[in-house]
């Protein structure tokens, strides 16, 4: 990290801005070996120190296929931002915390899917569901097994 003076490496503080932020950012790579980036609402489980984060899908699509073929992603999510103004047009700037990361992206069934769905209505909505098999079998879930993952922000 290039400006360690932004790093954020306390994990209630990563958990705080994850909290805020409502979209995640997964990159990929395309048939041609093109980045590919799209942007998912997302839920997230922490874990002994480890996020996985938790985004729903349409079952077929361009994102899937991709997938399939290579699982690796990295991810991308940032909230708090708001324009630094100055006297002068050097002196502008821009407050922001952002996450960024890679790990592998999977299909998941089962338990964990319904968890999943939980987790995402848990993020987004402030509200405590449960699903069962049949709700759930409309959609596909991804489960973003996170490798790595840093944080930082410019702060006020």
């Amino acid at each position: 990290m290039r400006r360690n003076d932004r790093e954020i490496t306390d994990s209630r503080e990563i958990l705080s801005i994850v909290n805020e932020c409502k979209v995640i950012r997964l990159a990929m790579l395309d048939e041609q070996g093109l980045p590919y980036i799209i942007p998912l609402n997302f839920g997230y489980r922490f874990a002994d120190g480890v996020f996985t984060f938790y985004c729903h899908s349409a079952r077929e699509g361009r994102k899937l296929e991709l997938l399939r073929r290579d699982p690796r992603i990295s991810f991308e999510m940032d909230c708090r931002g708001e324009l630094q103004s100055a006297d002068h047009a050097c002196g502008y700037g821009y407050y922001y915390a952002s996450v960024i990361g890679s790990g592998t992206a999977e299909l998941i069934e089962g338990a964990e899917k319904l968890d999943a769905l939980s987790a995402l209505m848990r993020h987004m909505a402030g509200r405590e569901d449960t699903f069962t098999e049949e709700q759930a079998r409309g959609v596909a879930v991804l489960a973003i097994r996170v490798r790595s993952l840093s944080a930082k922000a410019k702060k006020h």
